[in-house]
């Protein structure tokens, strides 16, 4: 893996695991000596891939056992999202839930036969040795169980041609948010379950329902939301950007990665929830969002990297926690107001002895009840406490640039812009863009999925022409400039010719040269 780009692999490259990257020699080599495959997959910025990877694949005695049994590949998601989608669906079928990190095992030929995702140290030891014994001893069992599983997961792509529908049915979608209504938190915004993921198709679904219908219900519980969010731990209050969900249901403790995807969609939301109700919080959320772009994940060619780890020195959220005698260094005086503005009646306190910052209340609010305090004095604080920030040393940021993420974020810029009539925004969505079209377009209009260190590689796939056509076709509206609307245009000829099944009316994920034992759509 030393010869990786990827950081998820490179981050895997001294376990004493003998991990070997994705290829279809691989299997070819499981073959020759009769191994099973354990297909490992996660991401760099993924909390539970770390712990596991500490607990599992860093130790000796658990090395020794997956060395001697079995071919190790390791999967980083964001470079191979095919691999991921069709194991995905294999450890679904098996158990009924996934995540990362995942791990499937696979007979010799790639057909799964058993999967989870994260195992403590004893539980992953038993399951090794149960499986080896199991292959070994009852061969025809396990082939067959492999085939029928295998089966189940190209039955699950066989889709036939939908009806169409002439007219949509308008009773539809009251019906549909009449169902959602219950598991909607009217104290805390989100869903009425915890972790809480902003999912910001969901918001902006509603957003807009709200506004068609004048469903008062529905437009409070969507400001109540992103009003929570904003204001929550999940949001870096220093620097800006959204983590990727929060463990609590008060939007407080986040596992603190932060992922380009989330944000690009997450700007969407906040611009177009600004033209229905200027509120002051959704233009510091997309400024202090795009001050953290620029800042952070930007790189010289153009093109935005794709995560942020949570862990820096080994440890989860270290860089973006205070105790409060480090806040009173740093703020002398006025650390007694800030912390009942960051830490309203203790409410940031995590665990030894950490704080995270959150509010209760807006800017704006807190300076009618503190007169002795102004947005000015506040917006001073937080930059003397993001230098003191910037001396930690920080997380990892994964340097890959993905097509569809970028192009997913040039739609949240764009839909910034013209919420916000803020050039800052359009600037960074046309580099964006350029970078797509200098990089990542190459013969008659493929798209390459991914580039790091100066290399464009692995064809790209649905998600990735997608994204990037409708980022095209909105910088063609918002500039007027007609070679996005021809480059929109022919991706889309592209696209039609090579991911369009006819049979069924829908897409493949994955272009006619795939390397998997299923193609999803």
């Amino acid at each position: 893996l030393a010869q990786e780009s990827s950081l998820y692999l490179l981050q895997h490259a001294h376990n004493p695991v003998n991990w070997v990257s994705w290829s279809a020699d691989v299997f070819e080599k499981a073959k020759a000596e009769n191994k099973l495959v354990l297909v490992s997959v996660g991401y760099s910025a993924c909390h539970w891939c770390h712990v596991m990877e500490h607990e599992c694949f860093e130790d000796e005695e658990v090395a020794a056992l997956m060395n001697k049994f079995f071919i190790c590949i390791k999967v980083d998601r964001e470079e191979r999202p095919d691999v991921d989608q069709v194991y995905m669906n294999a450890v679904q079928l098996m158990t009924q839930r996934g995540g990362w990190p995942l791990n499937c095992f696979t007979l010799p030929n790639g057909q799964p036969i058993y999967g989870g995702t994260y195992f403590p140290k004893e539980q992953w030891m038993h399951v090794l040795r149960s499986l080896q014994h199991m292959f070994t001893e009852e061969p025809e069992k396990v082939q067959e169980y492999a085939t029928q599983l295998t089966e189940g997961i190209q039955q699950s792509e066989l889709i036939s041609e939908a009806t169409p529908i002439s007219d949509f049915p308008e009773d539809k979608l009251p019906e549909l948010v009449r169902r959602w209504l219950p598991q909607m938190d009217n104290m805390e915004g989100g869903p009425t379950r915890a972790p809480k993921f902003p999912l910001p198709n969901n918001y902006l679904f509603l957003l807009h329902y709200g506004e068609w219908q004048q469903h008062e219900a529905i437009r409070s519980h969507v400001k109540l939301t992103l009003e929570k969010m904003a204001r929550g731990g999940i949001y870096d209050q220093l620097g800006g950007g959204f983590s990727r969900y929060s463990v609590d249901m008060l939007w407080k403790v986040p596992h603190f990665e932060k992922m380009l995807y989330d944000n690009g969609q997450l700007l969407s939301l906040y611009a177009q929830a600004y033209r229905y109700d200027p509120q002051p919080e959704y233009k510091w959320v997309l400024g202090s969002m795009l001050g953290w772009l620029e800042r952070e994940m930007q790189g010289e060619e153009g093109g935005l990297f794709a995560a942020q780890d949570a862990d820096s020195e080994g440890v989860e959220g270290k860089y973006y926690v205070w105790t409060p005698d480090e806040i009173k260094t740093v703020l002398g005086s006025d650390a007694k107001w800030y912390l009942e503005l960051y830490n309203p009646q203790n409410k940031g306190f995590w665990e030894h002895d950490q704080w995270i910052l959150l509010r209760n209340s807006s800017w704006e609010k807190f300076c009618v009840t503190h007169p002795e305090v102004s947005i000015e004095k506040i917006q001073t604080c937080n930059e003397l406490l993001f230098a003191e920030r910037k001396r930690r040393i920080a997380p990892a940021t994964d340097t890959k640039c993905l097509t569809a993420w970028n192009a997913m974020t040039i739609t949240g810029l764009l839909d910034a812009f013209i919420a916000l009539n803020d050039s800052a925004f359009l600037a960074m969505a046309t580099k964006t863009g350029e970078w797509i079209c200098r990089f990542q377009i190459y013969e008659e209009n493929c798209l390459w999925h991914t580039r790091q260190n100066g290399k464009s590689f692995i064809s790209g796939f649905l998600d990735d022409y997608a994204f990037t056509i409708e980022a095209f076709l909105q910088l063609y509206q918002v500039t007027g400039h007609a070679e996005w609307l021809e480059k929109a245009t022919a991706l889309t000829e592209h696209t039609l010719n090579h991911f369009f099944d006819a049979t069924s009316g829908m897409f493949f994920f994955t272009p006619e040269t795939h390397d998997l034992i299923a193609r999803k759509m």
